[in-house]
């Protein structure tokens, strides 16, 4: 079974504000996961890195995150998937933001939950189900 990341999940753990290892002993059944568009937010993140000591210790968390879990691509069928959810949200009112309707998109096609900490945004896509991480925070 898989789980997708959210990238607020990561943007945490690289802050030291989660504890991703205590994350993923918790759930060591699951195969975390990255949607592309995660990995796009996450590199965007070390070329908007300052001052450079920042930018470095950004990258390296980054890359290993690349290395750690696999990212999956967005094709056709996710595309599909996509267009159908982001109809659904308008007919019923609804907007989210458009990278997290990608990573929720993905999360449903494969079927599997979403680790984030921006569960208000991600409750309104029906059917999708969410891994609380909260408790991962540290004080």
């Amino acid at each position: 079974m898989g789980a997708i990341l959210d990238t607020s999940v990561l943007i945490a753990a690289e802050k030291q504000r989660l504890d991703l290892a205590a994350l993923f002993a918790a759930h060591e059944q699951e195969t975390f996961c990255i949607a592309a568009v995660t990995a796009a937010e996450l590199l965007h993140g070390v070329e908007r890195g300052k001052p450079a000591a920042r930018k470095q210790a950004r990258a390296r968390f980054v890359e290993w995150v690349l290395t750690q879990v696999e990212t999956i691509d967005f094709d056709l069928a996710l595309a599909r998937r996509h267009a159908g959810i982001w109809a659904a949200l308008e007919k019923a009112g609804k907007v989210i933001g458009p990278y997290d309707l990608l990573i929720a998109a993905t999360a449903l096609h494969y079927d599997y939950p979403v680790a984030t900490l921006n569960e208000v945004e991600f409750r309104q896509v029906s059917g999708l189900r969410l891994i609380e991480v909260a408790r991962y925070l540290r004080a």
